[in-house]
């Protein structure tokens, strides 16, 4: 089942984006990895900012959260993690449906470039790659420091294609 996560699973979402982020060591510029990969301050700030959190449990367990948070004229998915010992189940791709099923707006997803299995799972549920010119705009919607500006990528779903192109 998918459900909006509480601050009674702030714990648990806190383990599974640091489990799930292990993917990323030794992949992401060094500069750019840290350990744990998010603290509970910057993971407490992403929701004081808006990154509301939806997770998938089963059998009681909490397996993978996303975030999505509506900045200016879009909608971002954000924080989207999959526990290691669960993956390629398709909860990740069942979160991702249930967060565009909740917004009208154009969905942006930002990702690591490095992180070419993430680019495959996004391409796979219909989001392109924009140009990097595209990419350096876009990236404005988050905050995020310019190192990660330059290291990353951004997928667009149809809406944004289609009024962008």
């Amino acid at each position: 089942m998918i459900r909006r996560c509480t601050e009674a699973d702030f714990p648990t979402m806190f383990e599974i984006i640091n489990d799930a982020a292990q993917a990323y060591r030794g992949i992401i510029p060094a500069d750019r990895w840290q350990e744990p990969y998010m603290s509970a301050e910057e993971l407490r700030h992403e929701v004081g900012a808006g990154v509301e959190f939806w997770g998938y449990e089963q059998e009681g367990a909490l397996l993978g959260v996303m975030g999505i948070q509506p900045v200016q004229d879009v909608t971002l998915i954000r924080h989207a993690y999959v526990r290691t010992a669960v993956r390629q189940q398709g909860i990740g791709g069942q979160l991702l449906a249930h967060l565009r099923a909740l917004t009208t707006r154009p969905i942006l997803i930002g990702t690591w470039a490095a992180a070419t299995w993430a680019i495959r799972f996004y391409a796979k549920h219909g989001f392109q790659q924009v140009t990097e010119e595209e990419k350096n705009l876009l990236l404005r919607y988050w905050q995020i420091p310019e190192r990660q500006v330059e290291t990353s990528v951004v997928m667009a779903d149809a809406t944004w294609l289609a009024a962008h192109r």
